[in-house]
């Protein structure tokens, strides 16, 4: 079977009003996905993010699915996991996402989800990618009674709200100081707006969108001034969205930074003694960290690991019936209780539940993760051939693996959204990890990268 061209890891992604997110592209989606909408004769839920962009594409997409037949719901601006939440009461077939999560304003996406408010087959990606490329079955215009229709949803906020507040009976945060970075993004009024009904003394920070500081400099990405805003408040924690809202960065009360495999340990390991975490195990991915690895191993907890993309922690998830899985980048999924859906809110209220249940802080709760040093770095390409096709880059892996000993971990692959290659290396030694790091991205720069270009 052939793989989706245009659909990455995580749905399109391209600089809005160019390349695959012209208007006319997105209308042809947009037919693509009305079609699929009739056969299940129901109706498409449009979400989108407060970039600038979003509202074009939208209109654009909209009128696609509407001239095929399918009516369109809108909900206005959403935070992903909102709109996977909401799919199932309005009875959607399908729903279309609007945004580049933790890209930067310029860029925009479209992720389309099924019902269940997992992302769409593969199969169904390539339909969609066919009527994009011009290449599917059309028939004769509709017209009159036959044109789909759009309708507003007045009040998505309030119904997310609803669902999430009946997720966490009884779940009281007072005392609790927070402070909340919305990342300019599609949670700006729903965070700070439930955490501060729930009774949590609320600090908002990047939570007044322009449609162009979106991410800029804030958010899950880059999380430093909500860290520094924790200790000037004196906060018990602080919380930073990204741009979509499913993905969150945490930062204790002593202004360090914790990520996704924190959350993991934490709520893993009061599950684990709660008898509610199935087959002892964990879903991470192949960025985990080898320290959360050995950390869960102590304690008795297995992690099974995953090709990076919480499509493929969602999957196994489901396939075993495990409840808690996720990505370091703050993607975090707890299971069928909440849908197999990443949601940024729901790890946030699951931390904070934890934190307040226990009386422990955040520092307190994740003090048994011992990280072993680890370096990222991100080169932008030109183009993304095979890396086991570069010779100088495959040598220069070999000797960095070498130079580890067996106790560390060389990951060199391309992102799914954009057009960079991710080199991670980690092991006991700061200084080999780093060197050996930096000499594949060497090898990486000069075979494909921009810099030497």
């Amino acid at each position: 079977m052939d793989k989706p061209r245009y659909f990455g890891t995580d749905g399109i992604r391209d600089v809005a009003n160019r390349g695959m997110l012209t208007p006319e592209r997105v209308l042809a989606l947009g037919r693509g996905l009305g079609a699929l909408a009739r056969e299940s004769t129901g109706s498409v839920a449009i979400a989108m993010d407060p970039r600038r962009s979003s509202a074009l594409l939208r209109a654009a997409l909209s009128a696609g699915i509407a001239s095929e037949g399918a009516n369109v719901l809108d909900l206005g601006v959403l935070p992903t996991p909102a709109l996977a939440v909401l799919l199932r009461p309005m009875r959607a077939a399908f729903g279309a996402m609007v945004s580049a999560s933790h890209n930067p304003a310029e860029d925009n996406g479209i992720k389309v989800l099924n019902a269940d408010g997992s992302k769409v087959t593969e199969a169904d990606e390539l339909r969609l990618e066919a009527s994009i490329d011009g290449k599917a079955a059309a028939g004769a215009p509709r017209t009159g009674a036959d044109v789909g229709g759009v309708e507003p949803c007045e009040d998505a906020v309030g119904l997310y709200e609803g669902q999430l507040l009946a997720r966490f009976p009884g779940l009281s945060l007072r005392g609790l100081k927070v402070v909340v970075d919305a990342a300019n993004g599609a949670t700006a009024v729903v965070a700070p707006q439930l955490l501060h009904r729930l009774g949590a003394d609320v600090v908002p920070l990047h939570a007044n969108p322009d449609g162009l500081n979106i991410n800029d400099g804030c958010g899950a990405v880059h999380p430093e001034s909500m860290a520094a805003a924790v200790v000037q408040h004196r906060a018990h924690v602080g919380v930073a969205f990204d741009g979509d809202g499913d993905r969150a960065i945490f930062c204790s009360h002593d202004g360090v930074v914790r990520d996704g495999d924190s959350v993991l340990y934490a709520c893993g390991l009061d599950r684990h003694a709660r008898g509610r975490l199935p087959g002892a195990t964990i879903v991470g991915t192949v960025m985990s960290n080898f320290g959360l690895e050995l950390a869960l191993k102590d304690a008795g907890i297995t992690l099974a690991r995953t090709p990076v993309g919480d499509r493929h922690v969602a999957a196994l998830l489901r396939e075993r019936e495990y409840a808690l899985g996720g990505e370091p980048s703050g993607h975090v999924i707890f299971g069928a209780e909440h849908g197999f859906v990443g949601d940024g809110l729901v790890c946030a209220l699951s931390v904070f539940e934890l934190m307040t249940r226990t009386g422990k802080s955040l520092a307190q709760l994740v003090a048994g993760l011992k990280p072993v040093p680890q370096v990222l770095l991100n080169l932008r390409v030109r183009e993304k051939p095979p890396v086991d096709r570069l010779p100088t880059v495959v040598a220069s892996m070999a000797a960095a693996e070498r130079s580890l000993a067996g106790a560390g971990r060389v990951l060199v692959r391309y992102s799914g959204t954009e057009n960079l290659l991710r080199v991670m290396v980690e092991g006991r030694d700061a200084a080999v990890v780093d060197a050996a790091a930096k000499s594949i991205f060497a090898a990486a720069d000069a075979a494909i990268g921009t810099q030497s270009s």
